[in-house]
Protein backbone atom coordinates (compact mmCIF):
# COMPACT_ATOMS: atom_id res chain seq x y z
CA UNK A 1 0.00 0.00 0.00
CA UNK A 2 2.65 2.56 0.99
CA UNK A 3 6.27 3.25 1.87
CA UNK A 4 6.69 5.50 4.88
CA UNK A 5 9.91 7.27 5.86
CA UNK A 6 10.91 9.26 8.94
CA UNK A 7 14.03 11.40 8.57
CA UNK A 8 15.59 13.06 11.65
CA UNK A 9 12.12 13.47 13.15
CA UNK A 10 11.89 15.17 16.53
CA UNK A 11 9.21 16.36 18.92
CA UNK A 12 9.48 19.05 21.57
CA UNK A 13 6.84 20.78 23.66
CA UNK A 14 7.15 24.45 24.51
CA UNK A 15 10.31 24.63 22.45
CA UNK A 16 12.57 23.09 25.10
CA UNK A 17 10.92 19.92 26.46
CA UNK A 18 12.31 17.35 24.05
CA UNK A 19 10.38 14.07 23.81
CA UNK A 20 11.81 12.51 20.64
CA UNK A 21 14.88 13.31 18.55
CA UNK A 22 16.68 12.01 15.47
CA UNK A 23 14.11 9.35 14.59
CA UNK A 24 15.17 7.72 11.32
CA UNK A 25 13.07 4.84 10.04
CA UNK A 26 12.12 3.33 6.67
CA UNK A 27 8.92 1.29 6.55
CA UNK A 28 8.19 -0.58 3.34
CA UNK A 29 4.94 -1.77 1.83
CA UNK A 30 3.56 -4.88 3.51
CA UNK A 31 5.42 -4.52 6.80
CA UNK A 32 3.81 -4.67 10.24
CA UNK A 33 6.05 -2.48 12.39
CA UNK A 34 5.62 -2.57 16.18
CA UNK A 35 6.75 0.28 18.44
CA UNK A 36 7.68 -0.85 21.95
CA UNK A 37 9.40 0.76 24.90
CA UNK A 38 8.90 1.80 28.51
CA UNK A 39 6.06 4.11 29.57
CA UNK A 40 6.75 7.69 28.54
CA UNK A 41 9.27 6.81 25.80
CA UNK A 42 7.15 8.44 23.07
CA UNK A 43 5.55 5.42 21.32
CA UNK A 44 2.07 6.91 21.04
CA UNK A 45 3.44 10.40 20.41
CA UNK A 46 5.37 9.11 17.39
CA UNK A 47 2.28 7.30 16.12
CA UNK A 48 0.20 10.47 16.49
CA UNK A 49 2.85 12.46 14.62
CA UNK A 50 2.57 10.00 11.73
CA UNK A 51 -1.23 10.34 11.85
CA UNK A 52 -1.02 14.14 11.88
CA UNK A 53 -2.60 14.46 15.33
CA UNK A 54 0.67 15.84 16.74
CA UNK A 55 2.81 18.42 14.95
CA UNK A 56 6.30 17.34 13.90
CA UNK A 57 8.79 19.75 15.48
CA UNK A 58 11.76 18.84 13.29
CA UNK A 59 12.62 16.45 10.49
CA UNK A 60 10.45 15.06 7.72
CA UNK A 61 7.72 12.46 7.26
CA UNK A 62 7.07 11.14 3.76
CA UNK A 63 4.55 8.62 2.45
CA UNK A 64 5.32 7.32 -1.04
CA UNK A 65 7.93 10.11 -1.27
CA UNK A 66 5.31 12.84 -0.67
CA UNK A 67 6.10 15.16 2.25
CA UNK A 68 3.36 14.91 4.90
CA UNK A 69 4.51 17.30 7.65
CA UNK A 70 1.83 19.90 6.93
CA UNK A 71 -0.81 17.68 5.31
CA UNK A 72 -4.05 17.45 7.36
CA UNK A 73 -4.76 14.04 8.95
CA UNK A 74 -7.76 13.35 6.71
CA UNK A 75 -5.64 13.76 3.58
CA UNK A 76 -2.70 11.52 4.57
CA UNK A 77 -4.33 8.25 3.55
CA UNK A 78 -4.04 6.92 7.09
CA UNK A 79 -6.56 5.12 9.30
CA UNK A 80 -6.09 4.84 13.05
CA UNK A 81 -7.46 2.30 15.53
CA UNK A 82 -7.42 3.68 19.07
CA UNK A 83 -7.12 2.01 22.45
CA UNK A 84 -10.79 2.77 23.12
CA UNK A 85 -13.22 1.45 20.51
CA UNK A 86 -14.86 4.89 20.03
CA UNK A 87 -17.94 3.34 18.43
CA UNK A 88 -21.20 5.26 18.11
CA UNK A 89 -23.50 3.43 20.58
CA UNK A 90 -26.72 4.33 18.75
CA UNK A 91 -25.46 3.03 15.39
CA UNK A 92 -25.41 -0.57 14.21
CA UNK A 93 -22.17 -2.27 13.29
CA UNK A 94 -22.97 -1.64 9.64
CA UNK A 95 -23.53 2.08 10.20
CA UNK A 96 -20.42 2.44 12.37
CA UNK A 97 -18.29 0.92 9.64
CA UNK A 98 -19.97 2.93 6.90
CA UNK A 99 -19.93 6.31 8.66
CA UNK A 100 -16.64 7.64 7.23
CA UNK A 101 -17.64 6.59 3.71
CA UNK A 102 -20.96 8.42 4.04
CA UNK A 103 -19.10 11.56 5.10
CA UNK A 104 -16.93 11.12 2.00
CA UNK A 105 -20.19 11.02 -0.03
CA UNK A 106 -19.55 7.58 -1.49
CA UNK A 107 -22.43 5.93 -3.32
CA UNK A 108 -24.65 3.44 -1.45
CA UNK A 109 -23.35 0.66 -3.68
CA UNK A 110 -19.69 1.51 -2.92
CA UNK A 111 -20.46 1.66 0.80
CA UNK A 112 -22.26 -1.70 0.82
CA UNK A 113 -19.43 -3.37 -1.10
CA UNK A 114 -16.72 -1.93 1.16
CA UNK A 115 -18.57 -2.82 4.38
CA UNK A 116 -19.32 -6.31 3.06
CA UNK A 117 -15.67 -6.97 2.20
CA UNK A 118 -14.44 -5.74 5.58
CA UNK A 119 -17.12 -7.68 7.47
CA UNK A 120 -16.15 -10.88 5.67
CA UNK A 121 -12.43 -10.42 6.46
CA UNK A 122 -13.21 -9.72 10.13
CA UNK A 123 -15.95 -12.37 10.41
CA UNK A 124 -18.55 -9.77 11.34
CA UNK A 125 -21.14 -10.71 8.71
CA UNK A 126 -23.69 -11.97 11.23
CA UNK A 127 -23.31 -8.95 13.52
CA UNK A 128 -23.87 -6.11 11.03
CA UNK A 129 -27.33 -5.24 12.37
CA UNK A 130 -26.38 -5.33 16.07
CA UNK A 131 -25.63 -2.35 18.28
CA UNK A 132 -22.19 -2.19 19.96
CA UNK A 133 -23.70 -2.97 23.38
CA UNK A 134 -24.68 -6.41 22.06
CA UNK A 135 -21.07 -7.28 21.18
CA UNK A 136 -18.14 -8.60 23.21
CA UNK A 137 -15.03 -6.47 23.70
CA UNK A 138 -13.17 -8.37 21.01
CA UNK A 139 -16.01 -7.96 18.54
CA UNK A 140 -16.16 -4.22 19.23
CA UNK A 141 -12.46 -3.91 18.53
CA UNK A 142 -12.96 -5.78 15.27
CA UNK A 143 -15.66 -3.25 14.33
CA UNK A 144 -13.20 -0.43 15.07
CA UNK A 145 -10.66 -2.15 12.80
CA UNK A 146 -13.34 -2.67 10.15
CA UNK A 147 -14.13 1.04 10.21
CA UNK A 148 -10.50 1.58 9.14
CA UNK A 149 -10.45 -1.16 6.51
CA UNK A 150 -13.43 0.20 4.58
CA UNK A 151 -11.51 3.42 3.92
CA UNK A 152 -8.77 1.44 2.12
CA UNK A 153 -5.99 3.61 3.60
CA UNK A 154 -2.32 3.60 2.67
CA UNK A 155 -1.22 3.00 6.26
CA UNK A 156 -3.01 1.47 9.27
CA UNK A 157 -2.07 2.76 12.73
CA UNK A 158 -2.93 0.77 15.88
CA UNK A 159 -2.52 2.46 19.27
CA UNK A 160 -2.55 -0.33 21.90
CA UNK A 161 -5.80 -1.76 20.49
CA UNK A 162 -5.92 -4.76 22.85
CA UNK A 163 -5.07 -3.13 26.18
CA UNK A 164 -8.75 -2.83 27.24
CA UNK A 165 -9.45 -6.53 26.73
CA UNK A 166 -9.18 -9.28 29.31
CA UNK A 167 -6.45 -11.93 28.97
CA UNK A 168 -8.41 -14.51 26.97
CA UNK A 169 -9.86 -11.91 24.60
CA UNK A 170 -6.41 -10.42 24.06
CA UNK A 171 -5.11 -13.77 22.86
CA UNK A 172 -8.09 -14.33 20.55
CA UNK A 173 -8.02 -10.81 19.11
CA UNK A 174 -4.22 -10.91 18.67
CA UNK A 175 -4.64 -14.03 16.55
CA UNK A 176 -7.37 -12.29 14.57
CA UNK A 177 -5.09 -9.33 13.87
CA UNK A 178 -2.36 -11.73 12.70
CA UNK A 179 -4.87 -13.43 10.39
CA UNK A 180 -6.06 -10.03 9.18
CA UNK A 181 -2.50 -9.11 8.22
CA UNK A 182 -2.13 -12.43 6.37
CA UNK A 183 -5.28 -11.65 4.39
CA UNK A 184 -3.96 -8.16 3.51
CA UNK A 185 -0.31 -8.88 2.59
CA UNK A 186 0.25 -5.52 0.87
CA UNK A 187 -1.07 -3.41 3.74
CA UNK A 188 1.37 -1.32 5.76
CA UNK A 189 0.68 -1.35 9.49
CA UNK A 190 2.25 0.39 12.49
CA UNK A 191 1.30 -0.99 15.88
CA UNK A 192 2.03 0.44 19.34
CA UNK A 193 2.00 -1.87 22.35
CA UNK A 194 3.60 -2.41 25.74
CA UNK A 195 2.93 -6.16 25.49
CA UNK A 196 6.00 -8.13 24.41
CA UNK A 197 3.96 -11.13 23.29
CA UNK A 198 2.03 -8.94 20.85
CA UNK A 199 5.27 -7.45 19.56
CA UNK A 200 7.08 -10.78 19.17
CA UNK A 201 4.18 -12.58 17.47
CA UNK A 202 2.82 -9.84 15.20
CA UNK A 203 5.79 -7.79 14.04
CA UNK A 204 7.72 -7.95 10.79
CA UNK A 205 10.16 -5.69 12.62
CA UNK A 206 10.20 -4.21 16.11
CA UNK A 207 11.30 -0.64 16.88
CA UNK A 208 12.50 -0.31 20.48
CA UNK A 209 12.26 3.28 21.71
CA UNK A 210 14.25 4.60 24.67
CA UNK A 211 16.02 7.77 25.77
CA UNK A 212 14.14 9.93 23.24
CA UNK A 213 15.32 7.84 20.29
CA UNK A 214 15.53 4.38 18.73
CA UNK A 215 17.51 1.82 20.74
CA UNK A 216 17.35 -0.87 18.02
CA UNK A 217 15.32 -1.95 15.00
CA UNK A 218 15.10 -5.54 13.85
CA UNK A 219 13.02 -8.66 13.47
CA UNK A 220 11.73 -10.15 16.73
CA UNK A 221 14.36 -12.90 16.66
CA UNK A 222 17.17 -10.46 15.85
CA UNK A 223 16.33 -8.40 18.92
CA UNK A 224 15.99 -11.50 21.06
CA UNK A 225 19.14 -13.27 19.87
CA UNK A 226 21.43 -10.31 19.04
CA UNK A 227 20.52 -7.27 21.16
CA UNK A 228 22.75 -4.28 20.44
CA UNK A 229 22.75 -2.98 24.00
CA UNK A 230 21.84 -3.88 27.57
CA UNK A 231 18.56 -1.97 27.41
CA UNK A 232 17.21 -4.04 24.51
CA UNK A 233 18.65 -7.23 26.02
CA UNK A 234 16.66 -6.70 29.21
CA UNK A 235 13.56 -5.16 27.63
CA UNK A 236 12.96 -7.96 25.11
CA UNK A 237 12.23 -11.27 26.81
CA UNK A 238 10.40 -12.20 29.99
CA UNK A 239 11.86 -12.69 32.53
CA UNK A 240 14.57 -10.19 31.58
CA UNK A 241 18.07 -11.26 30.63
CA UNK A 242 20.40 -11.83 33.59
CA UNK A 243 23.41 -9.49 33.71
CA UNK A 244 26.48 -10.51 35.72
CA UNK A 245 29.61 -8.41 36.25
CA UNK A 246 32.68 -10.21 34.88
CA UNK A 247 36.21 -9.83 33.54
CA UNK A 248 37.72 -11.16 30.32
CA UNK A 249 40.56 -13.56 31.19
CA UNK A 250 41.21 -15.20 27.80
CA UNK A 251 40.61 -13.71 24.34
CA UNK A 252 40.16 -15.09 20.83
CA UNK A 253 37.36 -16.60 18.75
CA UNK A 254 36.03 -17.98 22.03
CA UNK A 255 36.27 -15.66 25.03
CA UNK A 256 36.71 -16.86 28.60
CA UNK A 257 35.38 -14.69 31.41
CA UNK A 258 35.48 -14.94 35.17
CA UNK A 259 32.45 -13.91 37.17
CA UNK A 260 33.16 -12.92 40.81
CA UNK A 261 29.45 -12.53 41.60
CA UNK A 262 28.63 -15.98 40.25
CA UNK A 263 31.83 -17.58 41.42
CA UNK A 264 32.65 -19.26 38.11
CA UNK A 265 34.70 -19.12 34.93
CA UNK A 266 33.02 -19.89 31.62
CA UNK A 267 33.03 -19.13 27.90
CA UNK A 268 31.29 -17.04 25.25
CA UNK A 269 31.39 -17.32 21.47
CA UNK A 270 31.68 -13.53 21.22
CA UNK A 271 35.14 -12.95 19.68
CA UNK A 272 37.62 -10.60 21.40
CA UNK A 273 41.08 -9.19 20.75
CA UNK A 274 44.25 -9.62 22.79
CA UNK A 275 43.92 -6.02 24.00
CA UNK A 276 40.55 -6.89 25.56
CA UNK A 277 42.17 -9.06 28.24
CA UNK A 278 41.26 -7.70 31.67
CA UNK A 279 38.28 -5.72 30.32
CA UNK A 280 35.36 -5.35 32.71
CA UNK A 281 32.17 -6.54 31.05
CA UNK A 282 28.62 -7.50 31.85
CA UNK A 283 27.73 -11.05 30.86
CA UNK A 284 24.17 -11.49 29.59
CA UNK A 285 22.42 -14.86 29.82
CA UNK A 286 18.70 -15.36 29.32
CA UNK A 287 16.93 -17.31 32.11
CA UNK A 288 15.87 -20.04 29.69
CA UNK A 289 19.50 -20.55 28.61
CA UNK A 290 20.79 -21.22 32.15
CA UNK A 291 21.05 -24.94 32.90
CA UNK A 292 22.29 -26.86 35.97
CA UNK A 293 25.76 -28.45 35.76
CA UNK A 294 28.15 -30.47 37.90
CA UNK A 295 31.14 -29.40 35.82
CA UNK A 296 34.02 -27.10 36.70
CA UNK A 297 33.01 -24.43 34.17
CA UNK A 298 29.92 -22.62 35.37
CA UNK A 299 28.54 -19.11 35.23
CA UNK A 300 26.86 -18.97 38.57
CA UNK A 301 26.53 -20.93 41.81
CA UNK A 302 24.14 -19.89 44.58
CA UNK A 303 21.29 -21.05 46.77
CA UNK A 304 17.76 -21.07 45.34
CA UNK A 305 15.65 -18.54 47.27
CA UNK A 306 12.28 -18.79 45.48
CA UNK A 307 10.70 -21.45 43.26
CA UNK A 308 7.84 -20.65 40.88
CA UNK A 309 6.36 -23.83 39.39
CA UNK A 310 4.31 -22.71 36.40
CA UNK A 311 3.55 -26.14 34.96
CA UNK A 312 5.40 -26.15 31.66
CA UNK A 313 8.39 -24.37 33.25
CA UNK A 314 9.83 -23.70 36.69
CA UNK A 315 11.49 -20.38 37.50
CA UNK A 316 14.26 -20.39 40.08
CA UNK A 317 15.28 -17.15 41.79
CA UNK A 318 18.71 -16.57 43.32
CA UNK A 319 19.68 -13.60 45.51
CA UNK A 320 23.38 -13.14 44.77
CA UNK A 321 25.83 -10.57 46.15
CA UNK A 322 26.42 -7.69 43.77
CA UNK A 323 29.27 -5.24 43.30
CA UNK A 324 26.86 -2.41 42.47
CA UNK A 325 24.09 -3.06 45.04
CA UNK A 326 23.34 -5.20 48.06
CA UNK A 327 21.95 -8.14 46.09
CA UNK A 328 21.31 -9.08 42.48
CA UNK A 329 18.38 -11.30 41.45
CA UNK A 330 19.32 -14.00 38.96
CA UNK A 331 16.61 -16.14 37.36
CA UNK A 332 16.88 -19.56 35.74
CA UNK A 333 13.97 -21.01 33.78
CA UNK A 334 13.94 -24.81 33.64
CA UNK A 335 11.61 -26.95 31.55
CA UNK A 336 9.10 -29.03 33.52
CA UNK A 337 8.20 -29.06 37.20
CA UNK A 338 10.91 -28.78 39.88
CA UNK A 339 9.22 -28.03 43.20
CA UNK A 340 11.86 -29.33 45.61
CA UNK A 341 14.76 -27.01 44.78
CA UNK A 342 14.24 -24.23 47.31
CA UNK A 343 17.30 -23.95 49.55
CA UNK A 344 19.50 -26.03 47.25
CA UNK A 345 22.78 -24.63 45.94
CA UNK A 346 22.98 -25.04 42.17
CA UNK A 347 25.71 -24.46 39.63
CA UNK A 348 24.40 -22.99 36.39
CA UNK A 349 26.05 -22.74 33.02
CA UNK A 350 25.06 -21.83 29.46
CA UNK A 351 25.92 -22.72 25.90
CA UNK A 352 28.75 -20.32 24.84
CA UNK A 353 26.65 -19.41 21.78
CA UNK A 354 23.99 -18.03 24.15
CA UNK A 355 26.35 -15.92 26.30
CA UNK A 356 26.37 -12.18 25.48
CA UNK A 357 29.11 -9.70 26.42
CA UNK A 358 28.45 -6.01 27.01
CA UNK A 359 30.94 -3.21 27.64
CA UNK A 360 29.73 0.28 28.54
CA UNK A 361 26.19 -0.91 27.90
CA UNK A 362 26.81 -2.00 24.29
CA UNK A 363 27.22 -5.51 22.88
CA UNK A 364 30.77 -6.41 21.84
CA UNK A 365 29.25 -8.03 18.75
CA UNK A 366 28.38 -4.60 17.36
CA UNK A 367 31.50 -2.62 18.14
CA UNK A 368 33.30 -1.10 15.19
Amino acid sequence: MANLKLTDVGKAYGGNVEVLKNINLDITTGELIVFVGPSGCGKSTLLRMIAGLEKITSGELTIDEARMNDVPPAQRGIAMVFQSYALYPHMTVRDNMAFALKLAKKSPQEIDEAVGRAAKVLQLDQYLDRLPKALSGGQRQRVAIGRSIVRDPKVYLFDEPLSNLDASLRVATRIEIAQLKESMPNSTMIYVTHDQVEAMTLASRIVVLANKGIAQVGTPLELYERPENEFVAQFIGSPAMNLLAAEIVETGAVTTVSCPEGGGTFQSNVPTQASDKGMKVNVGIRPEDMVPTDGENYAFAHQVSIVEALGEVTQLYFEAPSSSKDTDTVIAKLAGIHTNMRGQTLKLTADPAKVHLFANGRSLLYRE
